[in-house]
């Protein structure tokens, strides 16, 4: 059976499903340029509140890239590039994407499914979840485009013992070095995934897509523009803020409109 990447919708929530039965939802090439083309339409859904990703089935998020297309698509560096367009746009559009995003991760979490997990706001997993990259096992290495994410997510110290040692972690000592948000039972993983979702949605979306912008600016060396600095009380001028206020004061629960 072809591996495939599906993408369904619950009102403000979008879930794309990476799935290649009998392979740990590896990821070949026709799935990573489906998933590069599915991102791209979503991030200009002015109504998506939240995106999840994950894996079909428990045993696997994704163990990264098809090694099956390796000998006829990657059998040299040129051919390497080639393959790497779609794998790359995929991940600068998740790292780049205005909403917040979630990696819902079960089972093994290894290679570019790790790189993609890494990309995402939130990972959580269960405590049966094991993670790696070990490529140094292939001889191969990861490219500027596919580290970055990784350092981001864990720094440098931690990166290099994933790639140096290519061991695979558990869940807890995934949990100690950044690699997830937090870990969960396998019994209460699709409960803590359901709630995470609706925190997600449920808070106001302008907020939370100025904090991913501000956040990814603050990660640049030079110094805030004062159109910049500015942006960062725009949001007291949105009719989501004085309806978040008058919701505070009421003692109720608010619900934000985008505006």
């Amino acid at each position: 059976m072809a591996g495939s990447v599906e993408l369904s919708r619950d009102e403000a929530c979008a879930v794309i499903q990476i799935s290649n039965p009998g392979k740990l939802n590896a990821i070949d090439a026709l799935m990573w340029q489906r998933l590069a083309e599915l991102l791209a339409e979503l991030t200009a859904d002015g109504d998506l509140r939240c995106l999840v990703l994950r894996g079909a089935g428990d045993e696997a998020f994704s163990s990264g890239a098809d090694i099956g297309d390796f000998a006829e698509r990657r059998s040299n560096s040129a051919q390497a590039i080639a393959f790497a367009e779609p794998v790359h746009r995929a991940f600068a559009t998740l790292q780049a994407f205005p909403v917040p995003t979630l990696a819902a991760i079960t089972g093994v979490c290894a290679g570019g499914g790790l790189e993609l997990a890494a990309c995402c706001d939130l990972r959580v997993c269960t405590t049966e979840s094991r993670f790696g990259i070990p490529i140094n096992k292939m001889g191969a290495t990861l490219c500027h485009a596919e580290l970055r994410p990784l350092l981001a997510a864990v720094g440098p110290n931690v990166a290099l013992e994933l790639l140096l040692e290519g061991r695979m972690l558990g869940a807890d000592e995934a949990l100690i070095k950044g690699l997830v948000t937090r870990s969960v039972a396998p019994d209460a993983f699709e409960a803590e995934i359901a709630a995470t979702v609706r925190r997600l949605v449920s808070g106001a979306p302008l907020a939370a897509r100025w904090h991913k912008s501000f956040v990814r600016r603050l990660q640049r060396p030079e110094p805030l523009s004062q159109a910049e600095t500015r942006e960062g009380f725009a949001c007291f001028d949105t009719e989501d803020y004085r309806h978040g206020v008058r919701a505070f004061l009421d003692r109720t629960r608010p619900r934000f409109q985008g505006r």
